[in-house]
């Protein structure tokens, strides 16, 4: 008796689902979904998608943003834009950066050694220091990349520790124009006060012989740094020497009056001095 009531139970069960089942699927053809909404499935592929577009964009933007500041395109500007504060990092700590300074001090060393020296000990090649001879990247890795309003009092801090790295492209630019004779004038917008720290950390760097080495004195701060190393120039040609290089990070560094033969403007994207 138990177990015909079992079957009759589970008969029943059977024939209810199967009498729902037969139910939806005979109005499945006629739903409406006007009258109600079925929930809105999003691939995880198009949010994706719309990431690598925004990525994209963005990457061009601040490509265009550091093509204009190395082509002297941009006014005056203070501070990288916000949203290029990855961009920049990635392309100074990356292969970018060493390519592109690889690239200026092969271009240099071609033409210094397809130059003629005259033979009279007048031919110099000018190097400027931060950012061409010696890198600052640690600090400003500190600093926000150059997102950070420069602060020159941290940074003669900086300086004062005289750990600045050789930027190792420009050591090497720096011992062939040694040895082809030039003679090397070092103009750095350094203030006079950090003479001998700045000499301790070139030569710890690698840098152990030039013939001048020219920094700002009391008279010449709040200049321009176009003034202050065009006035610089202008005295090297008075003195009889011709120009035939110039090697720098800001383009302050190589216009102004009495400008050299050619120039080698290094990258630098972090920040900008007139």
């Amino acid at each position: 008796m138990i177990c015909i009531r079992y079957f009759i139970m589970l008969f029943l069960k059977l024939f209810l689902l199967f009498s729902l089942c037969s139910f939806t699927f005979s109005h499945d053809a006629d739903f409406n979904p006007h009258l109600l909404p079925r929930p809105l499935i999003i691939q995880p592929e198009d949010i994706e998608t719309q990431y690598e577009k925004f990525d994209d964009e963005l990457n061009l933007h601040c490509t265009s943003w550091r093509f204009s500041v190395e082509a002297n395109n941009l006014s005056p500007w203070k501070t990288i834009p916000e949203e290029c504060l990855g961009y920049v990092k990635e392309y100074m700590i990356g292969r970018g950066y060493k390519l592109d300074l690889e690239r200026v001090s092969s271009e240099a060393g071609v033409y210094a050694k397809n130059l003629e020296l005259s033979g009279d000990g007048k031919d110099v090649w000018i190097f400027d220091i931060d950012e061409t001879l010696l890198s600052n990247l640690p600090y400003y890795i500190e600093h926000g990349y150059g997102l950070e309003i420069f602060d020159p009092i941290e940074f003669d801090k900086w300086v004062q520790k005289g750990m600045a790295p050789a930027i190792e492209p420009s050591l090497k630019l720096y011992e062939k124009i040694l040895d082809l004779g030039f003679k090397v004038f070092l103009l750095t917008g350094r203030n006079e006060k950090l003479k001998s720290i700045t000499i301790e950390n070139l030569t710890k760097a690698g840098f152990r012989r030039w013939d001048k080495l020219i920094l700002r004195d009391s008279e010449q701060h709040g200049k321009l740094a176009v003034v202050f190393k065009s006035e610089k120039r202008g005295e090297m040609v008075e003195e009889g020497y011709r120009i035939v290089g110039n090697s720098g990070d800001q383009w302050s560094d190589l216009l102004g009056s009495d400008p050299s033969r050619r120039s080698f403007k290094l990258p630098n994207p972090m920040y900008y001095i007139p």
